[in-house]
């Protein structure tokens, strides 16, 4: 009873110099929200003054005169001692100059007008979902209240926002801008090794799939689909969320060895695609992928640090053993990653069983995961007598070879 007696009530502070989109906004804004309070204004001065009623959300128009809207979200990022206010900013114009100056200041959203409505609204209904959960503070006496390791891991699992970022966000957008706009070919050389990222950007892009289009399965795809601004905000947007980077020293260790054993299997699984003619970038992704889960325990076990849990010397091993797989497997069912993909990360693990007739994909991901698993000082003899490498036809020279590749 105790959790339902406060309701906070949620403050917007829209500005914008245009008196109708003003009215539009707000109209919007209360079709999500119909309780919210609001406050309205034309200037940045005046937008600046508001913010001491401490609005939940701000949408504000880069072309605000007194204090445009860049300056508004430079002064409120300005207050590191305080979480990420969301900030959607609005602009007439999408150069590479104004993205490349918005960027640094990870706004949650860049949007250009004229407006998309529908669009907004869903980014809307998001946020102000997401604004409903409550803060980690607020969670932390109830969670600790006798909560066990394994009992908060369990409970996580079926909500956890998934994988640490890898990547530098903001240094791969600002390499992907050119004069003529962001080049998406550039972004994808930026982001791709990121495995959290690479799987946003594939739930997004299938969820918006309609007229039964083949699914995204690659992230040039998944970007070409969402378009450029879509994907920034997308991206950026992942900066802003809890825990999106591991701040504990030992965990960030382990991360970087599921990161690297990811990335080996990637691009084993490319080469050997490449070899044996099937799909290369498909293999790429489902290889960095299959480590997901793994990531995502691990960004749990910081929040259970943060939280005031301890972590005796093994916990974190004992743990990934326990709930790793079930993590990715539950990241990728909630995230709806396509069926294909889903299997490909499935025969890393396992041929699985039946009649024994596996498909070249299936060989190359299972080889791939068995090189990338090999310590420096192992030769590939074991590998080579497994039952994957006899059905590709490789043996120990091949095998030394691609190794040295």
């Amino acid at each position: 009873m105790a959790a339902t007696a406060t309701h906070h009530v949620t403050r917007v502070l829209i500005a914008d110099a245009d008196a109708g989109l003003r009215a539009d906004l707000e109209q919007l804004l209360l079709s999500v929200r119909s309780d919210a309070l609001v406050d309205v204004c034309e200037t940045g001065t005046q937008a600046m003054a508001q913010l001491v009623h401490h609005p939940d959300l701000v949408i504000a128009a880069r072309e605000l005169t007194g204090l445009n809207g860049l300056d508004l979200l430079r002064s409120v990022r300005r207050d590191r001692s305080k979480p990420a206010l969301p900030f959607i900013l609005l602009s007439d114009r999408v150069d590479t100059a104004s993205v490349r100056e918005a960027v640094p200041l990870a706004p949650t959203a860049f949007l250009t007008k004229p407006l998309n409505m529908e669009a907004l609204k869903l980014r809307l209904q998001q946020l102000l979902e997401a604004m409903e959960q409550p803060a980690p503070e607020e969670e932390t006496p109830v969670m600790m209240s006798g909560m066990t390791l394994e009992g908060f891991l369990e409970m996580r699992r079926t909500d956890t926002e998934g994988a640490p970022l890898m990547a530098d966000v903001q240094t791969a957008v600002m390499r992907s801008l050119n004069p003529r706009g962001l080049n998406l070919r550039l972004l994808e050389e930026e982001i791709r090794t990121d495995p959290q990222i690479t799987a946003v950007l594939l739930a997004a892009a299938n969820s918006a799939s309609v007229h039964r289009e083949a699914p995204v399965q690659t992230v040039f795809q998944a970007l070409s689909k969402l378009g450029a601004l879509q994907s920034v905000n997308l991206v950026m947007g992942l900066t802003l969320k809890r825990s999106a980077r591991l701040s504990d020293p030992e965990l960030g260790l382990i991360a970087e060895y599921y990161w690297g054993l990811s990335l080996r299997t990637a691009e084993y699984a490319r080469t050997l695609a490449r070899m044996y003619d099937v799909d290369q970038e498909r293999c790429y992704c489902a290889g960095l992928l299959h480590c997901l889960g793994d990531l995502a325990l691990l960004r749990c076990l910081q929040e259970w640090k943060l939280a005031g849990g301890k972590l005796e010397e093994g916990e974190a091993d004992r743990a990934l053993k326990s709930f790793g797989a079930a993590y990715g497997s539950e990241l990728r069912r909630r995230w709806r990653l396509p069926l294909e993909l889903r299997e490909l990360i499935a025969s890393i693990y396992s041929l699985g069983l039946g009649t024994g007739v596996y498909s070249r994909d299936d060989l190359v991901m299972n080889l791939s995961a068995q090189l990338a698993r090999l310590k420096p000082v192992e030769d590939v003899e074991m590998v080579a007598r497994g039952k994957t490498a006899r059905l590709l036809k490789l043996g120990v020279e091949e095998l030394t070879r691609l190794r040295r590749h």
